[in-house]
C-alpha cells in the first residue's frame, strides 16, 4: 500500500477500502470525488436504498461501481452478491470493465450476460462462482426464470439508467428479485425521475434516500 506516498490519500479515499483506494489511484481517477459520488457512496456503504437522479455523464455509473466494490470487499462463497442491470450489452461491458479497473486490487469476480449470448454457457459461468453479475434486463429475466441466477447470497440490486428500462418491464424484474430476497439493497440510478419510481419505492424499498443533482 505504499504507492500513494507522492500523492497522499485524500480524506475521502481514506474512508474507502484500501484496495479500492489503490485501484482509484492506479486508474488516475480524480481522488476528489464529484458530487454524485461524494453524496451517494457513503449512503451505499450504509446499506440504504437509493434513488440517484442526475444528468447523463455526471458519474452515476462510477458511483455504482465504487459503492458495490466498497460493500462487497472481497470474493465470498459462490453465488452472486450483487446484480447490476444495464440497458444495453455495450453498457454492461463498460460497467464490467470499470469494475475490473477500479477493483484490480481486490479478488472480486465479475461476469456479464447479454441477449443472444449462449444462455447455457452463461449459466455455467454463473454457477462456477462470482460476486457481481452484470447484464441486460431481458437476459437477466431469462436466467432468473430458468434458475440460472442463485439468489441465496444476493445483497445488492443496482439499475443504471433506470428510466430507460421501464418499457422493458424493469419493474417486474425488480419485484421478482425482491420477492426472492428479503434483505436486498436497491440502488436505482437514472437521468430523470420516472412516474413508476413511486410505485417501486412503496412496494419494495425501505425509506429510500433520494439524491437529486441538477
Amino acid at each position: 500500500m505504499q504507492r500513494a506516498t507522492e500523492n497522499s490519500l485524500s480524506m475521502k479515499l481514506k474512508k474507502l477500502l484500501p484496495e479500492l483506494a489503490l485501484g482509484l489511484i492506479d486508474a488516475r481517477y480524480d481522488t476528489e470525488n464529484n458530487e454524485i459520488q461524494t453524496v451517494s457512496i457513503p449512503k451505499i456503504k450504509s446499506g440504504a436504498d437509493l434513488f440517484v437522479i442526475a444528468p447523463e455523464s455526471s458519474g452515476k455509473s462510477t458511483a455504482i461501481v465504487i459503492g458495490i466494490i466498497q460493500q462487497l470487499k472481497k470474493a465470498f462463497e459462490e453465488a452472486p452478491r450483487a446484480v447490476v442491470i444495464a440497458d444495453t450489452k455495450e453498457k454492461a461491458f463498460e460497467l464490467e470493465e470499470q469494475f475490473k479497473l477500479l477493483g484490480a486490487h481486490t479478488n472480486l469476480r465479475t461476469f456479464t450476460v447479454f441477449d443472444k449470448g449462449l444462455i447455457q454457457y452463461q449459466k455455467d459461468m454463473i454457477y462456477e462462482g462470482l460476486d457481481i453479475l452484470i447484464g441486460t434486463p431481458k437476459r437477466i429475466q431469462e436466467l432468473l426464470s430458468t434458475t440460472g441466477i442463485p439468489t441465496s447470497q444476493l445483497k445488492i440490486l443496482a439499475v443504471d439508467d433506470a428510466e430507460t428500462l421501464y418499457p422493458k418491464n424493469i419493474h417486474t424484474l425488480i419485484y421478482r428479485f425482491a420477492d426472492r430476497t428479503k434483505k436486498l439493497q436497491f440502488l436505482i440510478f437514472a437521468n430523470r425521475w420516472h412516474e413508476k419510481f413511486d410505485d417501486l419505492s412503496e412496494r419494495v424499498m425501505k425509506n429510500p434516500t433520494i439524491i437529486n443533482v441538477d
